[in-house]
């Protein structure tokens, strides 16, 4: 770490301490060269993977799409904020958790969907009409009658 004063090359660390949020150290350093302190912060920097769209093109991970898809499938159901926030740092953990550069958009939008099974059926109904581009009344009452299955018994 170059000291922002003379900008030598060797500094000292004199203190470290976690900070609160329990993802950043705070470290008090020390100039070799000129004596003076200054204060740096590690934190970890994570990459999303890139998400790779059903038709090949590339983007980068969004967040606020991740959690439009959600409050649009969520629109006036009776579901607290808290649990909403909950599935979608789920998604987002487990996008991470897979370890790679690319995922597929159908992959994220399955996460989804398992995490609006778990929050509301009507939400996952919703949100299913539209990732899987329903057509007819028929493709609903699939969806319904999925719901209504016991939980190990449901199909894709």
């Amino acid at each position: 770490m170059r000291c922002p004063f003379c900008g030598g090359p060797d500094t000292q660390v004199v203190d470290s301490r976690m900070i609160e949020d329990g993802y950043s150290v705070r470290r008090r350093r020390r100039c070799l060269g000129c004596d003076k302190r200054f204060t740096t912060y590690e934190t970890v920097e994570l990459r999303m993977p890139t998400v790779v769209k059903s038709d090949g093109n590339r983007a980068e991970f969004n967040m606020e799409k991740l959690r439009t898809g959600f409050m649009r499938a969520l629109h006036k159901r009776p579901v607290p904020a808290e649990k909403v926030e909950a599935a979608i740092k789920n998604v987002v953990q487990r996008v991470l958790s897979l370890g790679v550069r690319e995922i597929r958009s159908r992959q994220i939008g399955e996460m989804v969907m398992e995490e609006l099974y778990k929050l509301d059926k009507v939400a996952y109904i919703r949100f299913a009409s539209v990732y899987r581009s329903f057509k007819d009344v028929d493709d609903f009452q699939h969806a319904i009658a999925e719901v209504r299955r016991p939980r190990g018994k449901r199909g894709a």
